[in-house]
């Protein structure tokens, strides 16, 4: 009897399908033995000797597995391909050691019947350099967090954390946050006209230059001012340039761009686009009978591609689009220079299975996550997508208008895998007599009014780019970041934006003053690369050591700031606010959850209440008829009774916005961890819902019954979400226009 050791059950069920009566498959559930939960774990005086011990809760299991070794005649650990797993594998073989000292390791690539049975056929030894790798990242990860938050639980509350890269990203949450802060809008205008001549339809054109010089419209008056130039001068076409736009296909995905395009393109959260990912290479049932993973593994940042399925895609192409969709050779893409080469990019590991064989197998999320992968990959093996630009400069008196259209003439790999194309101005047909010197008519004139934006705050997706890109994190720990960092109440999410709270902004800013330089955001990406190192060589104790001496030193630092920053943070400040049960003035504290009033009288008196005065939503409790205020609790915004606690009368917050399903339900406030949603009161029979707050404003274009904020639209504005039309939130403001006319 053989015995193979996976990590999870899932993929035991399907690799089970794949081998003969003479193999036994078991799951070891992931990690059997890491570094201990209530002690630091790590011995700093011998050379940093990490203490592992079995995971509570895995004693059975390690039982289990030693017990089924001791009895199999080979053992294959086929743990995941990557230095988790290999650290896994590790533990394995130690637990095993007694009954099989040279245990075979295997690595699965993709779960496929082909892939399993050459693993099997072709074992290797566990890599160590990979295990060291693990090893250097898990102690430098626990040094930091054992040893700097108890910095957090005693200046600010019990409970909370801080962590070698969440810090760090949460420094670029609250960073960005502080430069919306202290943002200082500019005015500026545009003008923009609309010209026809003979034969020649209308098209507006954007004024870019005055005699050679870019167009600056600081103000009104300045506008005004030039409106009058404009209506005035004689036009003419100064220049016609037709060119041709090759766009090329994107690379198929890896962690981060997947977790990134599953945010944008399917709103999931990076840890539910893992779980869902997860799923797809741990195998699926087929309707045939067939398990078999159905992407390749997920967790890699190269976007190499084997040959074997490059012809299998290109096979497919040109079977099913057409020779002219097939680029003369395969697409070669290049991964970033810290890329780990071990893994393929994330595709699918049978071509051939389309989406839409797939489409009554797999339940919605898992087909649209195998959708989005498969288009992915499909497309960036074909051709590129041909757009004819036009660009027209209109030239009269030393003014200059530019237009620009453009029109797709092959789809190419946009016919697998769809864009949004950037709104442009679409130019009509033109003649072949449409060339410089060519007379043009001004037909109307609009001028509007700007104002310069802040930074967008982060997505969870442009917050994945921007630790990718800085090389903070692996992208196989992107989803847990984030993660943690809703769970410890350090951001929240409003319309898929991310704001760092105020426990968050605090917290960040006693690890800045105290750390400043290890959750520097150059410091953190140098690191990464030397733990990379110890997988290529480098012995994992020294960069451990390289690390722990400035890190011990900055330690001691902090330890004589500490109760100054302590005071700073916790100095109670009194406020006019009077406690109601015993009379004494209330204070502002601090808890794990951010600020709120306490009474000054503790420990005689316990009354505490939220920081800000509830609101009132303008309605009346049906229960008391006391007045119904705006409360926040643990699963977001509700309507309660101002009288609590004598009367506990509670309900959704409404937005005035009928449900459009015609269900008699009206739309109201929900929260999840990814942010505030709207949905029908009359959930779960009714499912409808938006992301964006709707007001009860109907579209003055198409008669949408109602229109949102955010998407779509700037600040002070809403957007309609059927048609686009972007309008005022502001009852009476319109756009500021001059016409030829006036």
């Amino acid at each position: 009897m053989n015995l193979v050791i996976v990590e999870s059950p899932a993929k035991a069920h399907t690799i089970k399908k794949f081998l003969g009566p003479n193999f036994k498959v078991t799951a070891s559930l992931g990690h059997i033995k890491d570094l201990p939960t209530k002690t630091l774990g790590v011995d700093i005086d011998k050379n940093f000797a990490p203490h592992y011990e079995v995971v509570p809760g895995r004693k059975k299991v390690v039982d289990a597995i030693r017990a089924e070794a001791a009895n199999a005649d080979r053992v294959y650990i086929a743990t995941d391909p990557d230095r988790e797993g290999e650290a896994i594998a590790a533990h394995v073989a130690e637990i095993i050691h007694a009954s099989h000292s040279s245990p075979y390791r295997v690595l699965f690539h993709e779960i496929t019947r082909s892939a399993v049975q050459r693993a099997i056929d072709s074992p290797i030894t566990i890599d160590q350099n990979k295990v060291d790798a693990q090893i250097a990242r898990r102690i430098v990860d626990r040094l930091v967090g054992y040893q700097v938050s108890p910095f957090i639980w005693k200046t600010v509350a019990k409970g909370l954390s801080a962590g070698r890269v969440q810090s760090v990203a949460l420094r670029l949450v609250c960073e960005r946050e502080q430069e919306i802060r202290i943002f200082v809008p500019e005015e500026y205008w545009s003008v923009h006209a609309k010209f026809s001549g003979q034969g020649v339809s209308p098209f507006w054109a954007e004024l870019v230059q005055d005699h050679g010089s870019k167009v600056k419209l600081p103000d009104e008056t300045a506008t005004q001012d030039m409106v009058a130039r404009v209506k005035g001068a004689t036009y003419h076409v100064a220049d016609v340039k037709r060119t041709v736009l090759r766009s090329k296909p994107y690379a198929p995905y890896t962690t981060s761009t997947l977790q990134q395009d599953a945010a944008r393109r399917l709103r999931l959260t990076p840890k539910r686009t893992m779980s869902l990912a997860q799923t797809l290479y741990e195998g699926v049932d087929l309707p045939d009978g067939e398990s078999v993973g159905l992407i390749t593994y997920m967790r890699t940042d190269s976007t190499r591609i084997a040959n074997e399925a490059l012809g299998a895609s290109r096979d497919f192409i040109l079977n099913v689009y057409g020779d002219k969709y097939l680029p003369p050779k395969a697409r070669v893409y290049t991964s970033k220079k810290s890329a780990q080469d071990a893994h393929e990019a994330i595709r699918p590991t049978d071509v051939s299975r389309t989406p839409e064989d797939l489409k009554n197998v797999l339940d919605a999320p898992l087909w649209k996550l195998y959708n989005l992968i498969w288009t992915r990959f499909v497309s960036s093996q074909m051709m590129e997508a041909v757009f004819d630009v036009t660009t027209v400069e209109v030239e009269g008196d030393g003014l200059l208008f530019r237009a620009r259209g453009q029109i797709r003439t092959f789809d190419g790999w946009q016919r697998v895998y769809p864009v949004d194309q950037e709104k442009e101005d679409t130019l009509p047909v033109l003649p072949d007599s449409f060339k410089a010197g060519f007379p043009l008519d001004l037909k109307d004139l609009e001028s509007k009014q700007h104002f310069t934006q802040p930074p967008p705050r982060f997505t969870e997706a442009s917050l994945i780019k921007a630790l990718d890109e800085l090389g903070i994190g692996r992208p196989s720990t992107y989803a847990s970041i984030i993660s943690t960092l809703y769970d410890r109440t350090y951001i929240k999410a409003e319309e898929r934006k991310l704001n760092p709270t105020a426990l968050g902004e605090t917290v960040n800013g006693i690890l800045i003053s105290l750390f400043p330089d290890i959750f520097e955001v150059g410091f953190t990406a140098t690191l990464e690369g030397q733990l990379d190192q110890v997988e290529e060589g480098t012995p994992w104790a020294q960069v451990v050591n390289d690390f722990y001496q400035p890190f011990s030193r900055s330690l001691q630092a902090a330890e004589g700031k500490r109760k100054e920053v302590k005071q700073q943070v916790q100095e109670q400040t009194p406020t006019d606010e009077i406690c109601e049960k015993c009379g004494k003035p209330m204070a502002v504290k601090w808890s794990r959850r951010g600020q709120f009033l306490a009474c000054t009288g503790f420990p005689d008196c316990r009354n505490t209440r939220p920081l800000e005065a509830p609101k009132a939503s303008g309605k009346l409790c049906p229960d008391c008829g006391g007045a119904l205020v705006i409360k926040e609790g643990k699963y977001g915004r509700f309507q309660g009774c101002s009288n609590y606690p004598t009367c506990r009368h509670i309900e959704p917050l409404t937005t005035g916005v009928k449900c459009p399903n015609g269900c008699g339900g009206e739309l109201v406030e929900k929260q999840s961890k990814k942010g505030r949603f709207y949905s029908c009161s009359n959930y779960p029979s009714c499912k409808f819902h938006v992301q964006q707050r709707p007001e009860p404003v109907a579209c003055p274009e198409c008669g949408h019954p109602f229109m949102v904020h955010g998407k779509g639209a700037e600040d002070g504005q809403l957007t309609c979400p059927k048609c686009k039309t972007v309008v005022s939130a502001k009852p009476g403001e319109v756009e500021i226009s001059a016409a030829v006319g006036d």
